[in-house]
């Protein structure tokens, strides 16, 4: 299958074509300013792999979390390629991607993305497989989540690991976390390791699921649909407050 696979969720622009013929992918840390290299980058991939975009048969993107700006620009390249083709488009978890390597961790994995306001999005994953329900929210509260699954877990189970682009500073907060009887057995920074990958695109973990979702017997509500932040951006909470009329 000819898939192409468009991260920009977080600063790391990340794009992975896979075909028959073999892989190519490419990164670069654009910050907010994915969209002046995005369709560029496509096309230098492409040429480089020998394909016409007439010959990609699927197209996939990251549905969120992540940065507001950038989920919206993957979904506006994906969708007007899907639709201009004629082709299938899938749209995956930011953090089932930024998980997916780490899936003979022996531990509970954490993909962390700074949500602001002292809050993270996340999620508890273990062996590869979501355990919890995505989140927004603070240190204490996520470690608190992330230790009652260790204590629920087989003798030998390891502690935390820590990726995505946020991961250092989630490190940070839990230095800043005393040890409390009865939810933290220790410093919760002991519990954590640190992913040494962290600051990545995760294109290609992206291309991985979506190949393996069934793209082409869906009812390609994907290409309708947009992303998933969690979380109501500022507006949109702002709205709320607004009297009605």
């Amino acid at each position: 299958m000819r898939v192409l696979a468009i991260d920009t969720a977080v600063s790391v622009l990340s794009l992975a074509l896979g075909a028959e013929t073999g892989l190519w992918t490419f990164e670069a840390d654009m910050g907010p300013r994915h969209s002046e290299i995005l369709f560029d980058s496509i096309d230098i991939l492409m040429k480089t792999a020998g394909l016409k975009p007439a010959e990609l048969e699927a197209v996939a993107c990251m549905k969120g979390p992540g940065s507001f700006t950038g989920l919206r620009i993957g979904f506006a390249a994906a969708k007007g390629l899907a639709l201009s083709l004629g082709i299938p488009l899938a749209a995956v978890s930011t953090l089932d991607c930024m998980a997916r390597p780490f899936s003979v961790w022996p531990g509970i994995t954490l993909p962390l993305i700074d949500a602001k306001k002292n809050r993270f999005f996340t999620a508890l994953y273990r062996g590869g497989e979501r355990i919890s329900g995505y989140m927004d929210a603070e240190a204490p509260r996520i470690v608190e989540l992330a230790v009652q699954a260790l204590s629920a877990a087989p003798p030998g189970e390891q502690g935390l690991l820590l990726t995505g682009p946020d991961a250092v500073l989630f490190k940070r907060e839990l230095d800043k976390i005393p040890a409390k009887s009865g939810i933290f057995p220790s410093n919760p920074a002991n519990l954590a390791s640190l992913d040494p990958e962290f600051r990545k695109g995760w294109a290609r973990d992206l291309l991985e699921i979506a190949k393996k979702i069934d793209i082409f017997n869906n009812d390609q509500g994907a290409v309708f649909s947009g992303p998933e932040y969690i979380r109501k951006s500022d507006a949109e909470l702002l709205i709320e407050t607004v009297p009605k009329l």
